[in-house]
């Protein structure tokens, strides 16, 4: 038995180590007469398209045929929320935006196809900046806002006020396996995909409906992902799409996969952002009113940026009890890729805002940053500004008071003032920050999760939910969660593939819920089997059955061996035009310390030491947890410190590549490194008593932006005015504009 609760190592670790584990694109020599697409790119970032001619791509030798809109069925559109995603556009929308796609016998034949594709355009004025798009009116959606009192009166009579605004850049989710697809005609015509897909439902509805089939005809199965990080939630169904056309009108299997150049060059980012608000604060640092305009890059298309916005907006509190609050949001329409969900899913946007708006505050009024932080936090009783409870608001303070305690926080702060004051070409910085995370779909009806159970005769138990995994180790807890309450080994559990003829109308594997609503699933269907198992067993009470004996005697006794297991997460609700309400089952907490070194005359810097303490519940997994902790905190420091997307003037993208966008590396990693879980932690009402763990960690990396902040501002004090990311660059060009003590 492999009880929930130990530190078991992800179920695929020795296949991905070994190269055993199949991914997508592994699946090729299945098929002997796949054919390879490639697509035809628009170079304009805004154009109409005033000539397609595929006649020259198809003498090239291997090419098989040209896909456009004639050969489309049903609808030619994968928009996922408004369909406003044409799949052969006529007006260009973003630079490198495909307009047709070859399809041949090699993918070298598809892409010489695709530059012989004879394409003609008549460039149209592109927005290309979030201002731009103010300056012309252009948006998604009407304003998105929440109002707690008047906050522009009690802003006029507080005593001390600031305004101010900051931009905040976006990122490239640059996860292992791009973006690919396989599809094929099974025996009977329909369609089958293997997709790089969190939503295979979703996959299969757009397929569908580009195919004019029902969806019983379209099968999607995902076997496991190379990362995703939110990038194949929506962004996966182009390939699909797209292979699924060519399998329909070829009848052979075609593969699509875009290589790493394409990948960044066509997707979706996280959504850059410009914040503008105005603060009023009492002299002892707390805020009594904030106004907050936030505007999003949603590129060309909606894509999920609405609820992505609206995230945002529900965070732009964290930890902080704000009693006048009046925060608005806008989607703005720019020609560029249309950008999507990505870990946080918007809510570390709104967060960075709140949290560079109090650091301003205590700098304005000369206190430490910890402190005013400290006096804005939660209290027990308080709500939220769109009306929810926070009925474990005093789990903030005992996370920050533990990890103060434990990384030695006030003698560290003492001891970089020393450090400071003895290097005059280095500069350390020490900062703490807490993390409040909602965790559940904020569409409400993406909070259910299914499950299919089956039991061997022989003792072997199939597991299907509608999770995906993409590496984050939700099958291994899934895995756990199956032994547990059947009480076989883990090895007696197989994970299946997720696959939507197995489980239908599966949500997405996102919002940090995956084990939340797929666990509950999978434990309700093996709680029904346990039921069977165990009153087969009180029927044999003198004799001990092992499990593949009980298995075999239910068979015979004619009971079921197998069960669906069904999960609704309960007390969820929120009007989606006010956004009050209970958006979110329950909060994730942490917080995090983080100390830097930078040098004054390069603005390079060092993460010297980070501190982390997560609140996990009570950890299915805690291997999985702890990776998820530290891979997620590493990849909000790149966020925030070193991946700046660039465009040049022609809209393209000039960071398509690991060469100009900078990552994370072993360099960033900080030379000390604490991650701990909050002890006597468990969540009542969650599967087992865990919480979720994949995106709360990401916010933990704003300690680190924070403590350069705090290095930079011990040259001179008063408020730092600070974009996002903080790159060498940028602390440079701050450190220029400080001058140190005479």
């Amino acid at each position: 038995m492999t009880p929930t609760g130990l530190p078991i190592p992800h179920e695929s670790a020795t296949a991905h180590v070994t190269g055993a584990a199949l991914y997508t694109d592994d699946l090729l020599s299945r098929f002997p007469n796949l054919l390879h697409a490639a697509p035809v790119l628009a170079p304009h970032a805004h154009a109409e398209l005033t000539l397609l001619d595929p006649a020259p791509a198809l003498r090239v030798p291997g090419v098989v045929t040209v896909l456009t809109a004639a050969d489309v069925p049903g609808e030619a559109d994968t928009g996922p929320v408004r369909h406003d995603e044409p799949l052969f556009p006529t007006t260009i929308q973003f630079h490198s935006q495909p307009v047709a796609w070859v399809l041949a016998d090699s993918l070298e034949a598809a892409q010489l196809g695709a530059a012989a594709v004879l394409a003609e355009y008549r460039p149209l004025p592109a927005i290309l900046t979030i201002e731009d798009a103010l300056a012309a009116s252009s948006f998604h959606n009407p304003p998105l806002a929440i109002h707690r009192e008047d906050a522009a009166a009690a802003l006029a009579l507080a005593p001390h006020r600031l305004q101010g605004e900051i931009h905040i850049g976006g990122q490239e989710h640059f996860y292992l396996e791009t973006q690919a697809a396989l599809a094929w005609l099974d025996p009977s015509g329909a369609i089958s995909l293997s997709v790089g897909t969190q939503h295979p439902a979703e996959t299969q509805e757009v397929v569908a409906r580009v195919l004019a089939l029902p969806r019983h005809s379209v099968t999607v199965e995902c076997q496991r992902m190379g990362g995703a990080f939110g990038g194949k939630e929506t962004q996966a169904n182009l390939c699909a799409a797209i292979a699924a056309l060519g399998a329909h009108k070829t009848g052979r299997p075609v593969r699509v996969r875009l290589p790493r150049r394409l990948d960044m060059a066509t997707t979706g980012k996280r959504h850059p952002f410009l914040a503008r608000f105005s603060a009023g604060f009492d002299a002892a640092g707390r805020i009594l009113a904030l106004q907050v305009s936030l505007f999003s890059d949603g590129g060309w298309s909606l894509d999920l940026s609405e609820a992505i916005l609206a995230r945002a907006l529900f965070h732009i509190d964290n930890a902080y009890f704000l009693p006048a609050l009046e925060v608005t949001g806008r989607v703005c329409k720019t020609h560029k890729t249309s950008q999507t969900a990505f870990r946080g899913f918007g809510g570390p946007q709104g967060m960075l805002v709140i949290e560079d708006v109090l650091d301003r505050i205590a700098r304005t009024l000369a206190l430490p940053p910890h402190t005013v932080r400290e006096r804005n936090f939660y209290q027990p009783g308080q709500s939220t500004h769109y009306g929810q409870p926070v009925k474990d608001a005093d789990r903030i303070t005992r996370i920050w008071n533990t990890l103060k305690a434990s990384s030695n926080f006030d003698s560290r702060r003492a001891a970089v003032a020393a450090f400071n004051a003895t290097h005059p070409h280095l500069r350390r910085g020490l900062a703490i920050t807490p993390v409040k995370f909602g965790i559940s779909f904020t569409a409400t009806y993406y909070n259910q999760a299914a499950a299919l159970v089956l039991v061997y005769r022989d003792g072997s138990v199939q597991v299907n939910h509608g999770g995906t995994e993409m590496g984050q180790g939700l099958y291994t807890k899934i895995g756990q969660i199956a032994a547990a309450t059947l009480g076989v080994p883990l090895p007696a559990i197989r994970l299946m593939p997720t696959r939507t003829d197995k489980i239908p109308n599966s949500s997405a594997t996102a919002a940090s819920s995956g084990s939340d609503l797929n666990g509950a699933a999978v434990l309700d269907a093996c709680r029904q089997i346990r039921a069977v198992l165990d009153s087969v067993a009180a029927r044999h009470p003198a004799r001990s059955l092992t499990f593949a004996q009980l298995a075999d005697a239910a068979y015979r006794e004619r009971l079921p061996l197998f069960a669906t297991g069904f999960y609704r997460t309960p007390e969820i609700h929120h009007n989606p035009k006010t956004l009050q309400g209970r958006p979110f089952h329950y909060f994730a907490y942490a917080a995090a310390v983080a100390e830097v070194e930078i040098d004054r005359f390069t603005g390079q810097y060092r993460l010297l030491r980070a501190d982390l303490l997560e609140d996990v519940g009570e950890s299915l997994s805690p291997l999985i947890d702890r990776g998820q902790i530290e891979g997620g905190f590493l990849q909000g420091v790149g966020w925030l410190t070193l991946e700046e997307l660039l465009w040049d003037a022609q809209g393209r993208l000039a960071t398509n590549g690991a060469s100009t966008y900078k990552l994370p590396s072993w360099a960033e990693m900080p030379a000390e490194f604490h991650c701990d879980f909050l002890p006597r932690a468990a969540e009542p009402g969650v599967v087992l008593g865990s919480k979720a763990v994949g995106e709360p960690p990401l916010m933990l990396a704003l300690s680190v932006r924070e403590a350069l902040r705090d290095a930079i501002a011990s040259l001179t004090p008063g408020p730092v005015a600070l974009d996002s990311p903080l790159t060498p660059e940028r602390v440079f060009f701050a450190l220029q504009e400080r001058p140190a003590h005479a």
